[in-house]
């Protein structure tokens, strides 16, 4: 049974919504805040989190009136507590202070919190069946199974916010499951669509951090340079709309205006389009089931002119392939494609690694992890850190390795 909602009558908004933003200070948060300064009226912020931006997140509490304020360093307290001095706005500090944020009684919570870190403060609120606006991979990647699971038996509304998982999410309103085909999520193919192997091999930092349509943080970058990205895209879609690794493709769309299809029964394809822009999936999980006006630019396709599609190349881009083995393995492999990747693209960015060995570093710590016959379901957020701690280890292991290998 899946947690998000395929279908929804028109409603009417009354009361201001109470949200709680977890993650507020990166580029996630950011654009949400920015969408919650265009409607004051119509929400109320409950809750705001950050890493350890103590200064950005106390801005943040002061001008929108934040009831509660948490700081995952659990050493930034005093200096969260300074900043806030003189108001309402309660602090805490830590794992268990990010956790009481999305406790609190928030109706929509977006959950921006990056890495697996993310995952138990989204539960929480899943728990309580909240509205989850989800824009943390992890949760579904490491843990997609019992996270869905559990949001159906708490009743809580999972909001996809990436922008291919929302379209997906809006072209499947206009069918049936049992009619659906397949759906289709497109990736730009980042700044090495057009380079041969050996030089994506060389590619150095700055080349992979010049993503030509999206303006995102260092990692989702150089996700998306590698399509490591789209290879965690295809896993989350697989858990949040319960598909099979083969009821999803990709295709490469340089233009990224064409965010998600959905293949049905009679061969229609239904599309979202819309400017490179994460306003406007944020701003339909806000705004659900209605929808709301947003500050993005309007599209003008006669302006773009055209629009074209690639299959995507697994022998250039070997991460997207390591996606669809480890979701057909199951049991944990997901997680520690997500793990192992972390490790290789830190490496990377250290200078330790060059580009090409990112994906050789995954398909290493895989082939590790398949060997073990340690593999189990993932039963619990517990089982989902473990299995992620493991497979770090692992892939650290392993780097000096995979370095010499690749120089």
């Amino acid at each position: 049974m899946s947690a998000v909602p395929l279908r929804s009558s028109k409603t009417v908004a009354s009361a201001a919504r109470s949200v709680t933003v977890l993650g507020a200070t990166g580029s996630i948060g950011d654009s949400t805040m920015d969408l919650l300064r265009a409607s004051p009226d119509r929400y109320q912020v409950e809750a705001l989190t950050a890493n350890s931006n103590v200064a950005a997140l106390a801005k943040l509490a002061r001008e929108f009136d934040a009831r509660f304020a948490a700081i995952a360093d659990p050493n930034l307290l005093e200096d969260l507590q300074d900043a806030l001095a003189g108001t309402g706005t309660e602090c805490g500090a830590g794992e268990s202070a990010v956790i009481e944020a999305a406790s609190r009684p928030a109706d929509w919570v977006m959950a921006a919190v990056s890495g697996a870190a993310g995952l138990k403060p989204a539960l929480a609120a899943v728990d309580r069946g909240a509205t989850v606006a989800l824009a943390n991979k992890e949760c579904l990647v490491c843990a997609g199974d019992f996270f869905m699971q559990r949001a159906a038996k708490a009743g809580a509304c999972i909001l996809p916010a990436d922008s291919e998982h929302n379209a997906l999410f809006q072209a499947l309103g206009s069918g049936n499951r049992e009619e659906l085909i397949r759906v289709i999520i497109t990736a730009s193919g980042g700044p090495f669509r057009t380079w041969a192997s050996a030089d994506i091999e060389q590619a150095t930092l700055a080349q992979a951090l010049k993503h030509p349509n999206w303006s995102m943080g260092q990692k989702i970058t150089i996700d998306s340079a590698s399509m490591m990205n789209k290879g965690l895209e295809v896993i989350e879609a697989s858990y949040l709309f319960a598909l099979k690794p083969d009821e999803i493709d990709v295709l490469v769309h340089p233009q990224s205006i064409v965010h998600g299809m959905v293949e049905f029964s009679d061969r229609s394809v239904v599309a979202q389009l819309g400017v490179p822009d994460m306003r406007i999936p944020i701003a339909h999980c806000l705004g659900w089931p209605d929808r709301i006006v947003g500050p993005s630019a309007k599209l003008d396709l006669a302006k773009i002119g055209q629009l074209t599609f690639e299959v995507p190349d697994f022998k250039r881009f070997p991460g997207l392939r390591l996606a669809y083995d480890a979701l057909r393995t199951g049991n944990g492999a997901t997680a520690v494609y997500n793990a192992a990747n972390e490790v290789a693209v830190a490496a990377f960015i250290a200078g330790k690694i060059r580009f090409g060995a990112i994906a050789g570093l995954v398909e290493a710590t895989l082939e590790d992890w398949m060997r073990s016959g340690n593999q189990a379901p993932l039963t619990s957020a517990d089982d989902a850190i473990v299995v992620d701690h493991i497979a770090r280890n692992k892939a650290a292991t392993l780097l000096p390795q995979i370095a010499a290998k690749a120089s």
